[in-house]
């Protein structure tokens, strides 16, 4: 049962990830280009991305919703900015039940104008405020270059969308739930973003103000994993959505809308994987245990599977994802390496000699080898193995902190900056000009990603100089940005 191995990430980091993906059964290609399937390995650990962003949405007051996939065209064409953004990426269905419609139908990118088309009809007092919704859904959108889970036609997202009476109660709103996206990232994904605001050049079509959560992959470059933002009233001013404040005037609403996409699961990929395969944080991961049986006679085989049924029956009493694999005909070593790159974050060995002994080998994913191997009564290891699900979540947290700590420069030159993106992060000073951003991506193929809210990016004792000036053209800068190649 040999396999091809993988490629390694410093030999090809590209198809390292590709290759994984396909052989982990995250995803695979579908019939129609650019589009994937989510297999059920990548669709539970996307389940438990959905339970634990839809938890902190619920406990914020937000409530789940359902708008269709088809959007009337002259929706979209309805806020200047947001057409000019989306056009290009359109799906358009222009027949329907054999005949040629009256007006084409959008395959939705994104559902502001259907929401805000639905508000003008649901709001008219400020009583009805706020409007505090989200749906889980999947969007189209026309990308001509595309990559499994970072880059698909159609791709699964939840999508916030709220109304409130003041711009100043709209901010907060869109500030809450960057925070939210950036604590589900940290705590439960482990992988330790920046929050910022992103430039004008690089907001959302439609957007007055939005913020993202960048963080740096394996290979340096950066994935935005989510975005919030303020729309200001632009929305409500394209499809009339007016309430009667409490002195009977007619007001227009201050909206958001925010997203986090399936993209999150190649960020997972790419921060935490290694050449072995996927390392999975033990909060998402489809299963955090997976129990391999070692026998060789039937007696053996006996007392061993006893053994792994009732381990398995007290981590399920427990709340652990655990799966014991019984396949017969691949040997152990197979079902190691096999569950080492499917990222499993704890491996129970249990053979004869561990069942006479009363114990079985633990073995931790995210530190491969005997390093990552310890032996453990079976009496008691639900909780043992509780405390190292612990242990390992913020291990790997506390790794990717600390290659991103080591791959961010802080660049005062330009000559600085265009050496800092070739693996990494560059950290300078930017003076706001739309002229500057462009001419240092046109020359360094690096992005604008954010301006940290955090200037210090969170590092203790961290100095943040006074205003600065900017890396390309010299001129007086107030802030400093985070410059890097991206996904």
């Amino acid at each position: 049962m040999a396999e091809e191995k993988l490629p390694t990430r410093a030999q090809d980091f590209s198809e390292w990830y590709n290759q994984l993906v396909l052989k982990a059964q995250l995803a695979d290609y579908a019939p129609v280009r650019g589009c994937m399937i989510v297999r059920p390995y990548g669709w539970a650990l996307w389940e438990n991305m959905q339970q634990a962003l839809d938890r902190r949405f619920k406990a914020t007051g937000h409530q789940n919703v359902a708008f269709p996939l088809l959007i009337p065209r002259s929706f979209i064409d309805k806020e200047k900015h947001h057409v000019e953004g989306f056009s290009p990426e359109l799906a358009v269905v222009t027949i329907g039940g054999g005949e040629k419609l009256a007006e084409p139908l959008v395959i939705r990118p994104t559902s502001e104008t259907i929401i805000g088309h639905m508000w003008s009809k649901w709001i008219q007092s400020y009583r009805d405020l706020p409007v505090l919704m989200n749906q889980w859904n999947s969007v189209v959108r026309w990308e001509l270059r595309t990559k499994l889970f970072l880059r698909t036609l159609e791709f699964y997202w939840q999508e916030g969308h709220t109304a409130h009476a003041t711009r100043g109660e709209a901010e907060i709103e869109t500030r809450q739930m960057l925070d939210i996206y950036a604590d589900f990232a940290v705590n439960d994904a482990a992988i330790p973003v920046i929050p910022g605001k992103k430039s004008d050049a690089e907001k959302f079509a439609g957007a007055d103000v939005t913020y993202s959560i960048e963080g740096m992959m394996g290979d340096g470059k950066a994935l935005q994993s989510g975005t919030s933002h303020f729309l200001g009233q632009n929305f409500a001013q394209a499809f009339e959505v007016k309430y009667l404040d409490q002195g009977g005037q007619l007001q227009h609403c201050w909206t958001t809308s925010w997203g986090l996409s399936t993209r999150v699961i190649g960020a997972i990929i790419m921060v935490h994987g290694d050449d072995q395969g996927l390392v999975l944080p033990p909060k998402l991961a489809p299963y955090q245990v997976v129990i391999v049986p070692i026998y060789k006679t039937d007696e053996e085989k006996s007392s061993v599977i006893e053994a792994a049924r009732k381990l398995k029956s007290e981590l399920v009493a427990t709340n652990v994802r655990v799966t014991l694999d019984g396949r017969e005909g691949p040997s152990p070593g197979w079902k190691f390496n096999d569950w080492e790159m499917r990222g499993v974050p704890v491996r129970v060995e249990l053979g004869p000699k561990d069942v006479a002994k009363s114990a079985a080998v633990l073995a931790r994913r995210d530190r491969p080898g005997r390093e990552g191997k310890i032996s453990s009564p079976l009496r008691g290891m639900p909780e043992a193995i509780a405390q190292l699900l612990v242990e390992i979540q913020q291990a790997m947290h506390d790794k990717a902190l600390a290659f991103r700590k080591a791959n961010t420069h802080h660049a005062k030159s330009y000559d600085e900056l265009k050496m800092a993106v070739e693996n990494g992060f560059a950290y300078s000073y930017w003076c706001g000009s739309a002229d500057c951003e462009a001419k240092i991506k046109e020359e360094t193929r690096a992005t604008m990603r954010c301006i940290p809210i955090d200037q210090s990016l969170g590092e203790e004792n961290a100095k943040v100089d006074g205003d600065g000036t900017c890396v390309y053209c010299g001129q007086p800068a107030p802030e400093r940005a985070i410059f890097a190649r991206a996904y």
